[in-house]
């Protein structure tokens, strides 16, 4: 079978070439992969990794063989999972824990885009507790967990404000449930009781400052790649004020991800949740898409659809 694997020219380095086919262990099924997602966190790894590394964590496809100890969904069965990074192949085996179906009326781009975006947005929310009357100060809005993120805390019955790079990244935000779209110069929105960052440094700082006595920080990523910078008064100058770190890969040991990822598919499936997806390119041709992934000129996520 075919595989897009690193060249080891950068992050947009990719070819296709012929690898192993998959073998599945006993709570693993095999799915032929119909459509892949692409993460940023991806491009990274892709930017730094040696030729002939295989990449890829959100697929979506079809049980072409049942996982052996009987557990899992059927042959035919079309599904969205989770890899753990050898996703971007015409077949991938997958835990069965860590897949879901795809019911009607969503299609295999729209589930593609959901496991690592949507199980970030649903697992950080989370950790903040009830959103019903808070009001939830989303960074990195633009992007695809952000764009979820969004969505959620709106249908949790949060305000919901969202803070991005820059007007054109903050398009379509009201429309997803955002009372308040903001660049980050701006910093509009007021006092907020949850923060949920993915940018690090001083957006990181800013926002924080908004916390309401008893907030709750939830940080995601760091796409400033710069050092995490709290006010100096962090605590005392908002009592009951907690900090809490999610990494999916982490997370997902602690959490029900198959289970997960089928109550996010329901969501869409009733016209709740729109996964975003913001590009569809062939597989076989994907080195625009990444361009303007990386570029930050696409406003939610990138899906990449096998043959």
């Amino acid at each position: 079978m075919k595989a897009l694997l690193t060249t080891g020219e950068g992050p947009f380095g990719l070819s296709h070439e012929e690898v192993p086919d998959p073998v599945a262990g006993p709570g693993e099924a095999l799915v032929r992969v119909r459509a892949v997602s692409v993460n940023r966190g991806e491009l990274a790894l892709a930017a730094v990794s040696p030729a002939g590394t295989r990449l890829g964590w959100d697929v979506a496809g079809t049980v072409v063989e049942a996982a052996a100890d009987g557990s899992g969904p059927a042959p035919g069965t079309r599904v969205v999972g989770l890899a753990d990074g050898a996703g971007w192949s015409e077949r991938v085996a997958l835990p069965v824990s860590r897949l879901a179906e795809i019911p009607a009326g969503v299609t295999d781009e729209q589930a593609a885009a959901l496991p690592v975006a949507a199980l970030t947005a649903w697992y950080g929310l989370r950790k903040a507790g009830p959103l019903l009357g808070r009001t939830v100060l989303v960074t990195g809005a633009g992007g695809g967990v952000g764009r979820i993120a969004v969505q959620l805390a709106a249908a949790a019955g949060a305000r919901v404000v969202a803070w991005t790079g820059s007007p054109e990244r903050g398009q379509g935000l009201a429309e997803l449930g955002a009372e308040v779209v903001s660049t980050y110069e701006e910093a509009a929105g007021g006092g907020s009781d949850v923060l949920f960052d993915s940018v690090g440094g001083e957006v990181l700082t800013r926002a924080f400052v908004t916390l309401r006595r008893g907030g709750v920080a939830v940080v995601y990523g760091n796409t400033t790649r710069s050092e995490l910078v709290l006010p100096p008064d962090w605590g005392r100058a908002r009592p009951g004020v907690s900090l809490h770190n999610v990494f999916l890969f982490d997370e997902i040991e602690r959490q029900d991800p198959g289970a997960d990822l089928g109550a996010l598919l329901g969501l869409c499936a009733a016209g709740r949740l729109d996964p975003q997806v913001a590009v569809t390119a062939p597989w076989d041709d994907p080195a625009e898409a990444l361009k303007r992934l990386e570029g930050r000129s696409v406003n939610g996520k990138v899906v990449l659809r096998l043959p």
